[in-house]
């Protein structure tokens, strides 16, 4: 059941708008006779689906291994500074992806982020941090 919860959503507004209409539509005791139940029923259904909780799927270990940022180049950050993107893995093995805004070469490095890094594309220094 992969959208429970909002096919429930969808499927108890309409119910509720079905039972308005009958109703509405039908006049005395008949319309009530059909629009109530269908109404308590949708009313049911869409408290239910509120309190519903959809748990996001899970990566397997293959599509977290193969996961990769885009290589696209960034916007120019702050008074035209060289924008980049440095992503590091929390499990073991530990790698390192740097992206260069600048160009939009992706380069994979293993370990931490280094202390310092320049595009090997480009040839800009992204960072250098002081000690």
């Amino acid at each position: 059941m992969e959208h429970l919860r909002t096919n429930l959503f969808i499927a108890s507004w309409a119910l509720i708008l079905l039972a308005t209409g009958v109703v509405i539509g039908l006049p005395g005791p008949n319309g009530l006779l059909l629009g109530a139940p269908a109404g308590l029923i949708g009313c049911a259904m869409l408290i239910g689906a509120i309190g519903m909780r959809e748990d996001p799927k899970p990566m397997s270990d293959i599509d977290i291994a193969r996961w990769s940022p885009d290589e696209e180049k960034l916007a120019p950050g702050a008074g035209g500074s060289v924008m980049y993107r440095v992503d590091t893995t929390l499990d073991s093995p530990v790698r390192t992806s740097i992206l260069c805004g600048a160009c939009g070469h992706l380069e994979w490095l293993d370990g931490a982020r280094p202390a310092a890094y320049g595009c090997l594309a480009c040839g800009l220094e992204l960072w250098e941090e002081e000690e």
